[in-house]
């Protein structure tokens, strides 16, 4: 199995750029509607046709003029992770453009776009088994990402992705967020000012900075616990501060509506305060995938 290098590894981080993700001829690229705003500039629908292959629809994240050279370099970090993965679940990088203005990270196109608007959307229309079957896509893809050893850090489902076909495809390897070791509030504060997301996060994370695999399955309960609501905001209008609280008092999130009572204990073995006593990926994979197959066992509501 082939591990993940931390693109901050390189003397120069232009090097993984070159290594893991393919330049692009701008010439190749058409640039169709804006469909929303990263980070660092606009991001846009448009299209990619490649010498010899059929042209498809792509994302296209662009850089905003007047950049620093550490904005460039941290723009394009994410293609220099986003190209070291390869799986059905994570977002696919077709490839950057640096050779011309502006620098783009261009990656396939998600009809469906961000997974907690798609379900508010949607609220009620998809069964239980259409559910489990987008939990079982996120869980794969960061069953994936474990085995490479990347810990995503924030996962939730607004950076999950959602296609046509409903396949789920965890996405937002920015990282901005990555925590700096000595900033004033530890809490909330990671290297760029950018918050901790304390509603997805496990509390050992919180506290004092164990990112973690194990971490990342937290704040996969958490995802399931929004699939299942329907894109409800995880502990309602209660604020960071009394999260961390009651998640200190053992209070855990209650079964969303109509919840199968199996898919809440799962939730729940999740977000054990003992990091070593939540499932791996690979075991959420295989319980999602016995549901799957066996569907009576989500009879019991919770």
């Amino acid at each position: 199995m082939k591990i993940y290098i931390d693109p901050f590894t390189y003397e120069d981080p232009n090097e993984a750029v070159r290594e893991f993700a393919k330049e692009i001829d701008v010439s190749f690229v058409k640039i169709e509607e804006v469909i929303g705003a990263g980070e660092f500039g606009e991001v846009y629908k448009g299209r990619l046709k490649l010498p010899g292959k059929r042209e498809i629809y792509v994302a296209i994240k662009t850089l905003k003029a007047g950049y620093s050279e550490k904005q460039r370099r941290d723009f394009l970090s994410e293609a220099s992770i986003m190209g070291q993965f390869d799986h059905p679940n994570i977002i696919r990088l077709e490839g950057v453009v640096t050779k011309s203005r502006p620098v783009m990270i261009i990656t396939e196109f998600m009809e469906n776009g961000a997974l907690d608007s798609f379900l508010r959307q949607n609220d009620g229309q998809f069964t239980v088994i259409q559910l489990v079957g987008m939990l079982r896509g996120i869980a794969a893809g960061m069953k994936y990402l474990a085995e490479m050893n990347y810990v995503h850090r924030d996962l939730a489902a607004r950076n999950i992705l959602v296609n046509s076909n409903l396949v789920c495809k965890v996405s937002d390897f920015g990282l901005s967020r990555y925590l700096q070791d000595d900033t004033s509030d530890p809490t909330y504060t990671s290297s760029l000012g950018g918050k901790i997301p304390v509603r997805w996060t496990a509390p050992e994370a919180i506290a004092y900075r164990k990112f973690t695999s194990a971490s990342d399955v937290w704040s996969y309960g958490i995802v399931m616990w929004e699939v299942m609501s329907f894109g409800e905001r995880p502990y309602w209008d209660m604020s960071n501060q009394d999260v961390i609280n009651a998640i200190e008092q053992d209070y855990r999130l209650p079964p969303p509506m109509d919840c199968p009572a199996a898919l809440h204990q799962l939730m729940l073995d999740c977000w054990q305060k003992d990091r070593n006593t939540r499932p791996r990926f690979a075991e959420i994979v295989n319980t999602l995938d016995k549901m799957i197959r066996n569907p009576a066992s989500l009879k019991t509501v919770a």
